[in-house]
């Protein structure tokens, strides 16, 4: 009888020890907040979100077209609310100026690696290693770009940018000709533009049986 007392009573101890514990760590957690993020913390997060949206944007605008493409579609394929994307962006103008920025930015970055302003033979092979290598890593991009050519009224959008980032790469590739002893560097700079141009084109309208590492091989062998 005692022995068995004792027991129910160890049993009852145990339980009104658990309920404490669990009643006392519900209260903790109300009383003591989570530590707050660091600026840091919020800037990551917001870059990723605003990265998600870039990206749904940029596919949209490369498959069904920008006229076409709404903010609601992009809200709705980021996967957010329309009301938060315009804490991001201002509408799908300052999207798509954002996006080609970025990818003009991207670009003029491969073609000076050192920021010397003088295209080396090494710079110049590793630029058309990484053109190349882009057409088929990010088509989405490429398509948007290429098709920009076509659609005048967006192309206004990035008209200014754009003519600064083909005046800098033609002009580092014009010195380079120049002092490889070509007989007539601008020209040759503006043909070499014009090939990759035709080049990116041709991939992004057909890809299939496509000879893309042939072709880059040639060209390296031929300027680089």
């Amino acid at each position: 009888m005692i022995l068995s007392l004792t027991k129910r009573s160890v049993i009852k101890y145990q339980d009104l020890v658990l309920f404490f514990t669990v009643f006392l760590t519900e209260r903790l957690t109300k009383v003591l907040p989570m530590s707050p993020r660091t600026e840091q913390q919020f800037e990551e997060i917001r870059e990723a979100r605003k990265k998600e949206i870039m990206d749904a944007a940029l596919e949209l605008f490369a498959t069904e077209g920008f006229d076409v493409t709404s903010i609601s579609k992009i809200a709705a394929q980021a996967g957010i609310s329309k009301g938060l994307l315009y804490n991001y962006f201002k509408g799908k103008e300052d999207l798509i100026k954002t996006i080609i920025f970025d990818g003009l930015d991207s670009i003029t970055s491969l073609i000076d690696l050192n920021h010397d302003g003088v295209l080396t033979r090494e710079e110049l092979q590793y630029f058309i290693e990484e053109f190349f290598d882009a057409l088929e890593t990010n088509p989405h991009f490429w398509r948007l770009y290429f098709n920009l050519f076509f659609q005048p009224h967006v192309l206004k959008l990035v008209e200014k940018r754009f003519a600064v980032m083909v005046h800098t790469y033609l002009k580092m590739l014009e010195d380079y000709f120049r002092s490889a002893g070509v007989e007539d560097p601008e020209t040759e700079a503006i043909m070499l533009g014009a090939v990759l141009d035709g080049i990116g084109f041709h991939f992004m309208a057909n890809s299939v049986g496509f000879p893309l590492d042939k072709i880059k091989n040639k060209l390296i062998k031929l300027y680089a």
